[in-house]
């Protein structure tokens, strides 16, 4: 699983010119998955994500988490995160996890998420073609990889 979670004043997905789910202050995570993925990586990855320290305390540090600042988290699935591009400039998506595998992983992060935060998780649609609009803040933008975690 891999995800991309950036630190925002307000974000907002649309699909078809319409707004499926927005939050305020918080986290957007775009979500990645690839076959093999299981209920530990999900732990893993919504667990870190709701205890990452990248909000400000009131010195101004970055000493809070999503919880702690009373965040809230977009998150939005997206396949394009396994891209492959070693072979030409077209890329493959054949690490990604099928979507008949990747719906119900999203979906069981999303609850995962919603878990951990105490609250709950709006999401894009999964498949669409979603328009993700963002104040990115900061900007903070970090990239966690459940198979390779830093």
């Amino acid at each position: 699983m891999r995800v991309v979670a950036q630190r925002v004043a307000a974000a907002r997905v649309e699909v078809a010119g319409q707004v499926v789910a927005s939050i305020g202050v918080g986290l957007l995570v775009l979500a990645g998955f690839q076959e093999g993925d299981d209920a530990a990586q999900l732990a893993w990855m919504s667990a870190k994500l709701a205890r990452l320290r990248i909000f400000s305390d009131d010195t101004g540090v970055m000493n809070r988490s999503v919880v702690e600042a009373g965040g809230e988290v977009l998150a939005i699935s997206q396949f394009t995160l396994f891209a492959s591009t070693r072979k030409g400039n077209r890329p493959s998506w054949s690490r990604a996890a099928r979507p008949e595998i990747a719906q119900p992983l999203f979906a069981r992060f999303g609850a995962q998420l919603e878990a951990e935060l105490g609250r709950g998780v709006p999401s894009g649609v999964f498949g669409a073609d979603m328009q993700v609009h963002l104040i990115n803040d900061g900007p903070v933008t970090i990239c966690l990889d459940s198979r390779h975690p830093e």
